[in-house]
């Protein structure tokens, strides 16, 4: 008699298993009275959970809806604004489900092709639309993240081949932190990632695009990869697109566009006209675990070059030689960074199939619609006020003489909401996102209300470290005297002669300037922006780091007048101060962003 299978469950049991487990997750999901998020302390979440063991399926169920599952936020939640929602749907869960208990193997023709070719029936509507042509190619990835890194590998490869030191990637500072970090894992530096100053309403400027670019060919750099946002996370912002487009096939430059946030929004009138055409890029990053309500994980990259993403991806090895692709079929290993891969088509397709795309596209009407509503209630308020230009759904505010980090604590504490917070031209700023389909005027009326009406602790009592900013005070004036004496001593002494140059726009230089004796004039383009006298600091928009070690541009240059003294602080030393006195860096990015509105 043969040995029994230790792991083995009989069909009677596997179905009592999973009514239990459905009947639980219902239960979950539908609860009235849960916050949208619940936090706990290492030291609780270890008094729970450390050494635990069940020991039954039940004790391991029950201990998930009981010590795991409470603490973690709830995308679904009505009066859930913070970050970008992540409200999936019923049909979707299922469907990974399905792929799951199927243990389904999604990187090969030869072990998949049902799973691939229902896989590439998703993406052909994809890309009828984004109008891409049929022949495009692409895979569903992880998220945003992982499409971005996919994308410029794919540009790199396409454009120039392996890596090399003079490369040159264009992105806005309202570009997502993905694009960093991806940049940085592929073996770029710091200096191969311009991080440009948008405009007022948050979008990079094609004249500020092609003045970078410029200066680095008049360099010996090579310019190869341009980034736009297609509803930036922050602010929603959107890119010129097209604009964009025109002057990256003049320049023969590989244009992604990050439409991981807004790209979906294609399918309504509304969303496509603020989007634009996004058929010329190169590439585009969508999540249909955003609005397109997926379960996490699921991401996706098009590529307009139909053989431009495998031939960046595609490797032969011997022990899958069985498995290659033949012509005509297609192995979405070779798409990407992963050869071991399971199907997010399946909850994609059962989630369009159940509700239908017309569903999808009155939910995001819906919330655009919530967005305006938003918009109109903070314009109307007496306290609060709007920061950006809405966009998507996005709704950048504050409220006048309030703490906005105390205000989103007060919130999340009450348990009514969530939302986040951010920086909008160098200011702490409120960001509502609204994208679950599950929220009304009414939850958006109540979050706004709490709002207007909290009194954060000790908020009318604490001063507001902004509140003498001008342009013609100089930073130490702004600091406490332990900060003044450890600025005023750091970094080392530079003389410099008049008419030379101190700093150079687009330079890559990262060091921090203090004006120590005589003048010096900040010029853009040609044009005399202001006059620096002693006591006045400058170069602080490129020593700050922007994400994952890359920073911002110089968005200006330094001539001295006369006879000038500069105390130097480079990156290193600055950030050790930085370490030391945190009030001074909140006054250093708020002194850069007041710089950027002057530069551009």
């Amino acid at each position: 008699m043969g040995a029994t299978d230790p792991l083995e469950l009989d069909p009677e049991r596997m179905r009592a298993l999973g009514y239990r487990t459905v009947d639980a997750l219902v239960e979950w999901l539908n609860d009235p009275e849960a916050p949208p998020l619940r936090r706990a302390t290492p030291d609780e979440m270890a008094e729970r959970l450390g050494g635990a063991e069940a020991t039954s399926f039940d004790d391991a169920l029950a201990t998930l809806f009981r010590d795991v599952l409470p603490f973690a936020s709830r995308g679904a939640h009505p009066r859930f604004f913070a970050y970008v929602p992540f409200a999936g749907t019923w049909p979707g869960a299922l469907g990974d489900f399905v792929a799951s208990a199927c243990n389904v193997y999604a990187g090969s023709w030869q072990e998949g092709a049902g799973p691939t070719q229902l896989e590439l029936e998703l993406l052909h509507r994809f890309k009828d639309w984004v109008g891409y042509p049929r022949s495009a190619s692409g895979s569903l990835v992880s998220g945003g993240s992982m499409a971005n890194l996919t994308a410029i590998a794919c540009a790199r490869e396409s454009s120039v081949g392996s890596m090399r030191d003079d490369l040159v990637i264009y992105a806005s500072d309202q570009t997502h932190s993905s694009v960093a970090r991806g940049a940085r894992v592929l073996g770029f530096r710091p200096d191969q990632l311009r991080v440009l100053p948008v405009d007022s309403e948050q979008r990079l400027e094609l004249a500020t695009l092609a003045d970078a670019v410029a200066a680095d060919e008049r360099a010996g750099r090579r310019p190869f990869l341009v980034v736009a946002n297609a509803g930036a996370t922050s602010t929603g912002a959107v890119d010129p697109v097209a604009e964009l487009a025109g002057f990256c096939r003049d320049r023969a430059l590989w244009l992604h566009v990050d439409a991981a946030y807004g790209g979906f929004a294609v399918l309504t009138e509304r969303g496509r006209a603020q989007l634009g055409d996004l058929s010329e890029a190169h590439s585009i990053c969508l999540d249909p675990h955003k609005w397109l309500y997926q379960p996490y994980e699921c991401g996706c990259l098009l590529v307009r070059d139909g053989d431009a993403l495998r031939r960046a991806f595609e490797v032969s090895s011997d022990y899958l030689r069985d498995a290659e692709a033949a012509q005509g079929y297609v192995n979405f290993a070779d798409y990407g960074l992963q050869l071991s891969r399971t199907s997010r088509a399946f909850k994609l397709w059962l989630s369009l199939s159940t509700f239908g795309v017309d569903a999808f596209r009155a939910a995001i009407d819906r919330t655009l619609d919530l967005a305006e509503h938003a918009r109109g209630l903070i314009e109307a308020s007496d306290a609060l006020e709007l920061v950006a230009k809405p966009s998507l759904g996005v709704v950048c505010f504050r409220r006048r003489g309030h703490d906005t980090d105390e205000l989103v604590a007060a919130l999340e504490a009450s348990g009514l909401g969530l939302i986040s917070s951010t920086r909008v031209d160098g200011r702490a700023a409120m960001r509502l996102c609204i994208l679950s389909h599950t929220t009304t005027e009414r939850d958006v009326e109540q979050v706004l209300a709490f709002l207007e009406r909290a009194e954060p602790v000790e908020a009318a009592t604490k001063r507001d470290p902004h509140a003498t900013l001008t342009t013609t005070v100089p930073l130490f004036a702004r600091l406490e005297p332990a900060e003044t004496d450890a600025l005023a001593g750091a970094g080392r002494v530079q003389d410099v002669a008049p008419g030379e140059h101190i700093v150079e726009r687009w330079d890559t230089s990262r060091d921090f300037f203090v004006l120590e004796r005589g003048l010096a004039d900040v010029v853009v383009e040609g044009t005399h922006v202001t006059t620096l006298r002693a006591g006045d600091h400058f170069g602080e928009i490129a020593a700050l780091e922007w994400s994952a070690g890359f920073a911002r541009s110089r968005a200006a240059t330094v001539v001295a007048r006369d006879d000038v003294r500069v105390r130097v602080l480079d990156p290193a030393t600055l950030q050790s101060l930085l370490a030391r006195f945190p009030r001074l860096e909140d006054e250093l990015r708020r002194s850069a962003h007041e710089r950027l509105r002057r530069a551009r």
